[in-house]
């Protein structure tokens, strides 16, 4: 293993990272750099720094990714609009590319030969960082201690930190017994009683809504304003894309909207069940679905809602850097050129409703054809009755046929 002389390694400084910091140096014999990235979990990241300092890390990188994640990630996502499985809106899939990207640049820039991260081997995030490292740096070197070693429980990994003097901070009285994962798109929880797909999850688990039976009594109305297919303004004030989503994931948890109870298929194999929290991002899709009603020729949305659930998968099983997401992409977005306009939107105890749309320069709804009341020849009715004809042919031929036998 004496092959390996320096590893980027992706390092929240709990336990498990920790854990793998020292492992690494023992069993690789080698130099470790870490890397922490804020993708707007709200937590206090300078702690991962002193705990790197304490444990002998020379290089050590924090960075604040709120803005590439959402700008170059999340929003090119929600442009397809997509959904994994009909429900999941892909919260912790869409956050692994961005950091492995990350891991491949700076190990460019410390010559670093290989890179690592705390993702077991069961899950689907290993696939996600190693497919995204492998889709950028071929030759990188992956270490992925989970498949690597025998300390495979909990009690094994503070024997392991205790033996070698890593600093542990002790569960706090009251803490959070699920495993969770959060960014600025969402929280996920799994774990303690969620693994009984059965048991309801308890209502303290929940940390950025409230429930929707305790949601105002009154709706929230917002208007947000988009362009090209993203969301660039909330009620008439144009924000960052990170900004857009906190307000927006603000105001759904505000009103009860965007928690998701489900059982998903892990690329892995087995069946997971989850609980996630994407008040934001369940707007949003509300949102962007409602301006492409408006705005979008009809073969065109409904080619996108063919494509979308291979996309999602895509993502989901990690994918991002593959060529046929990137084609997808490519199609995605010449499609959006379009999607310019403001929607209307009520929040009301945990549901979403579009109550308006428009666009000043690309809709396509024309009050003159689509009325009720006399269109003044925009629209003539008999055309009708010869598309109804040759659409019928088929069918009156089949039945001809089938009354014959």
């Amino acid at each position: 293993m004496s092959d390996v002389k320096k590893v980027v390694l992706a390092y929240s400084g709990g336990l498990d990272t920790s854990v793998i910091l020292e492992w690494l140096k023992d069993t690789y014999g080698c130099e470790v750099v870490t890397f922490t990235a804020d993708l707007g979990q709200g937590e206090e990241l300078e702690p991962a720094r002193a705990k790197a300092q304490a444990l002998g890390v020379k290089e050590i990188y924090i960075e604040d990714l709120r803005e590439e994640f959402v700008r170059d990630f999340v929003f090119p996502m929600f442009r397809a609009n997509a959904i994994y499985e009909g429900e999941y809106l892909l919260g912790t899939s869409i956050a692994r590319p961005l950091i492995a990207k990350r891991q491949v640049e700076i190990a460019r820039e410390t010559g670093a030969d290989a890179v690592s991260h705390g993702a077991t081997g069961k899950g689907n995030d290993q696939v996600r960082f190693e497919l995204g490292y492998y889709g950028l740096e071929p030759g990188i070197k992956v270490i992925a201690p989970w498949r690597e070693w025998d300390l495979l429980s909990r009690e094994k990994l503070l024997a392991y930190a205790e033996k070698r003097g890593i600093p542990i901070e002790g569960k706090k009285q009251g803490g959070s017994p699920y495993s969770m994962d959060a960014n600025l798109l969402h929280i996920s929880y799994e774990g303690g009683i969620l693994e009984d797909p059965w048991a309801e999850a308890e209502e303290d688990m929940w940390r950025w809504s409230v429930s929707p039976e305790k949601a105002p009594d009154k709706p929230t109305y917002i208007e947000l304003g988009f362009e090209r297919g993203d969301c660039v303004a909330i009620d008439g004030e144009r924000m960052s894309p990170a900004a857009v989503l906190a307000e927006l994931n603000r105001l759904g948890g505000a009103n009860g909207i965007g928690r998701l109870d489900i059982v998903e298929n892990r690329y892995v194999g087995m069946k997971s069940r989850g609980c996630y929290e994407t008040p934001g991002g369940t707007i949003l899709l509300k949102a962007h679905r409602g301006i492409e009603s408006i705005t979008l020729d009809r073969e065109a949305a409904h080619l996108k809602d063919e494509l979308m659930p291979r996309y999602a998968q895509l993502i989901y099983n990690g994918y991002w850097f593959s060529p046929e997401r990137e084609a997808m992409q490519a199609l995605i977005d010449q499609t959006q050129q379009v999607v310019n306009g403001v929607v209307r939107l009520k929040l009301y105890k945990g549901a979403v409703s579009v109550v308006g749309r428009k666009s000043e320069t690309n809709s396509l709804f024309d009050d003159r054809i689509a009325t009720f009341e006399d269109d003044a020849g925009a629209y003539d009715q008999k055309d009708a009755e010869g598309f109804i004809k040759l659409n019928a042919l088929r069918l009156k031929i089949g039945a001809r046929l089938r009354n014959k036998g």
